[in-house]
């Protein structure tokens, strides 16, 4: 049996390690993907760290993967061999639960997730569930479209759920690995977007993003800022920082919502009052389906959307993880594999 190379956690805590494994053959509704990009996620430290219940070890994280479909099972229809197709982190739904005959997979009682509960793109090759599969626009690359299956589905789904229009201010906060795509996506949805970061080096890049002002929250208080613009319709909450995030939310307009995709532990401190005067509301919004992914993918290589990437091969794993999780790299890290 041919062999592949794998960056996998044998236990929680630990480094990753190099190994070589067999190449794994795909269940009768799976297939077996030839890995070419697989970008590197905060949410992997779950599995590094052992942050969630029930994750098997060794395990071989990644969710952010792009290759090509090397092997179907023999109950698998509706992809090809030799297509592209990417895995988020919604790895796969079971079709017969609640949720999922109401359209609603992303919330499937039996939802896995790729990277946590099956191995993921940290490795040559990986099997995925066929209904975890999205397809890949051609216009885009795969180092930047893996990014996408994470950072992007869930800023442009958060975005797109919310109660927003064109022509309405949207306040994306923090301009890193999420805020930068969010910037991107709220400009071509047509909306007047104010970018918010700390200190003026970002300035720049926000309005090369599409942001039409730049809100330097260390000069400046920005809820007041967006008050003078007419007040924000929403905030997207995209850096991790609870304090900050709670400083911003007075410069919601009315029917403002505050739409957090910042996964942080900490509690947003936000008053009964501050939401009833104006009639203004808190939300979080996870990922997506392989659905949402797909429409990701598609508006993205329509508008000309792309994530900035800095790329490590496989055997940099360590290297990688950690520019990532101590925030050295400035917006997205990927494994290019291919």
């Amino acid at each position: 049996m041919s062999t592949m190379k794998a960056m996998q956690i044998t236990e929680a805590g630990g480094d990753f390690e190099a190994v070589e494994k067999d190449i794994p053959t795909p269940g009768s509704d799976e297939v077996l993907i030839r890995v070419q990009a697989c970008g590197i996620c905060h949410s992997d430290a779950f599995v590094k760290d052992g942050l969630m219940p029930g994750i098997e070890y060794p395990r071989t994280p990644g969710h952010e993967v792009i290759g090509i479909v090397e092997e179907r099972g023999s109950d698998v229809s509706q992809w090809k061999e030799g297509q592209r197709v990417g895995v988020g982190w919604h790895g796969g739904h079971c079709y017969t639960c609640e949720s999922c005959r109401n359209g609603d997979f992303i919330n499937c009682e039996n939802a896995q997730v790729t990277g946590l509960h099956f191995d993921g793109g940290y490795a040559e090759y990986m099997t995925a569930p066929e209904s975890a599969l999205a397809a890949i626009p051609e216009a885009l690359n795969s180092a930047e479209a893996a990014p996408l299956l994470c950072a992007g589905i869930t800023t442009f789904n958060a975005l797109r759920n919310s109660n927003l229009e064109p022509g309405d201010l949207v306040a994306v906060q923090g301009i890193g690995g999420l805020g930068h795509l969010g910037v991107q996506y709220a400009h071509k949805f047509g909306c007047k977007v104010a970018a918010l970061s700390r200190g003026p080096a970002k300035k720049e890049l926000a309005r090369e993003l599409g942001a039409h002002t730049y809100i330097d929250t260390e000069a400046t208080d920005a809820a007041e800022e967006l008050q003078k613009m007419g007040g924000a319709k929403v905030i997207l909450a995209t850096a991790p920082n609870s304090e900050a995030i709670s400083s911003v939310v007075d410069g919601l307009g009315r029917n403002g919502q505050l739409m957090v995709v910042a996964a942080t532990g900490d509690p947003i401190e936000v008053s009964p009052l501050q939401l009833i005067m104006g009639r203004k509301s808190v939300s979080g919004w996870p990922s997506g389906d392989a659905r949402d992914s797909e429409d990701t993918l598609n508006f993205s290589a329509l508008q000309d959307i792309t994530p900035k990437v800095e790329t490590y091969p496989l055997e940099q794993a360590n290297e990688a993880y950690e520019r990532m999780i101590n925030n050295e790299a400035r917006f997205r890290v990927v494994l290019d594999i291919g």
